[in-house]
């Protein structure tokens, strides 16, 4: 088969899927677009083994289930970068997920060659490839598709499978390969592609203005926002913005004069859902306080629990430093004080994460070690039992 090629009909599909059946990785990214809808539209599907790149067309073929057998199927390793939205993508064919995978993104991170680095600055980096960007804005549904942009579109996996080698031998020679088990197998959970619109308020932006009285007000406001846009294929902020979501739920419009001036509610907006709103807004107003959604709130710290995180960001950086990796990459200081007030789940002592600084993070603030300075390096020194 050739290096290259365009899969826009059933039986080069089949073709197609034959060979790749005989690979035990496959490298995997997805042109979509979903500017003017809520759910993606899913474009192109590009695949590369070591010998052949494809482009395969779905809106061309119209079903592509042959491919989805092969990259759902658990014998074979789905090599992406930046897998998140390709994932959700995967989720909305199926609502299940392909697995195994391994994101060249996170695994750039484990091995101090950038924190959330774009596949386009990995490839120069660990490649010496400058990559063509002339087609990131494209229009993925308009047909027919010309050859430099189905060249852009293989580039994506091309390159990507001498990235997963690089990248699988260097964390093997480091002994890091089981670090990122978690973090592949968190990608692969079901559940963090599942839409609940009862949960939609946490993703709202500018919440910080709320008092805990406004949740269920936003909650309920949050979840109509997320049922209206997806049973009209809207993107959610056509249907109303974060900043209306918020004021709506500060102000608690009883009547459709006052809707009409609440900033960021157009016309329009106040016209179409204004009785929808309103009836909302009427309903949140009778939640019993005992059914009001959890907020956590971040507790400050008294002045020796600071001297605590003040000493657990010293670990990290020392850690960082020689395991060669970002320390923005392991924690942040808000995550250290929530772990110094008793905070236990945490990204910091799960995964990768943990394995370089969270267990020794977590020694520190449990009393079970400190720190020490020998021979003019900062150390940690675990105590007797």
């Amino acid at each position: 088969m050739s290096e290259d090629q365009y899969v826009s009909d059933a039986i080069a599909l089949d073709q197609l899927c034959a060979e790749l059946r005989q690979h035990r990785w496959i490298a995997l990214d997805t042109e979509f677009v979903r500017e003017r809808t809520y759910f993606p539209n899913l474009c192109l599907v590009q695949v590369a083994v070591p010998q052949v790149v494809a482009c395969v067309d779905p809106i061309a073929l119209g079903d592509i289930s042959p491919l989805l057998d092969v990259l759902y199927d658990a014998a074979i390793v789905k090599v992406l970068h930046a897998a998140a939205q390709d994932m959700e993508i995967f989720y909305g064919l199926r609502q299940t997920l392909p697995v195994p995978v391994f994101d060249t993104q996170i695994a750039a991170t484990v091995l101090g060659q950038g924190e959330q680095v774009g596949y386009g600055t990995l490839v120069k980096s660990l490649l010496g490839v400058d990559l063509d960007k002339g087609h990131a804005r494209t229009d993925w549904t308009r047909r027919p598709l010309d050859a430099e942009q189905l060249r852009y579109a293989a580039d994506d996996v091309r390159y990507l499978r001498e990235l997963y080698k690089l990248q699988r031998s260097e964390l093997g020679r480091r002994g890091r390969l089981r670090w990122l088990d978690e973090d592949f197998s968190n990608l692969c959970d079901p559940e963090r592609y599942r839409v609940n619109p009862e949960s939609a308020w946490k993703r709202v932006k500018g919440t910080r203005v709320l008092r805990t009285g406004d949740i269920p007000y936003l909650q309920r406001l949050a979840a109509w926002r997320e049922r209206e846009a997806a049973a009209n294929d809207l993107p959610r902020r056509w249907v109303l913005g974060d900043e209306a979501l918020v004021t709506l739920a500060r102000r608690k419009p009883r009547d459709l004069a006052t809707l009409e001036r609440l900033r960021g509610l157009n016309e329009a907006q106040a016209r179409r859902y204004g009785k929808s709103l309103l009836e909302v807004v009427a309903e949140a107003a009778l939640v019993p306080k005992e059914d009001w959604p959890p907020v956590t709130k971040h507790r400050r710290l008294d002045a020796e629990q600071e001297a605590i995180a003040d000493a657990a960001s010293a670990i990290v950086r020392m850690q960082a430093t020689r395991h060669d990796v970002g320390p923005a990459s392991l924690t942040s200081r808000t995550e250290l004080e929530r772990l110094v007030a008793g905070e236990r789940d945490l990204p910091l002592l799960h995964g990768w994460r943990a394995e370089i600084a969270g267990r020794a993070v977590l020694s520190l603030v449990e009393g079970r070690a400190g720190l020490v300075v020998q021979e003019g390096r900062l150390e940690l020194m675990n105590f007797p039992a």
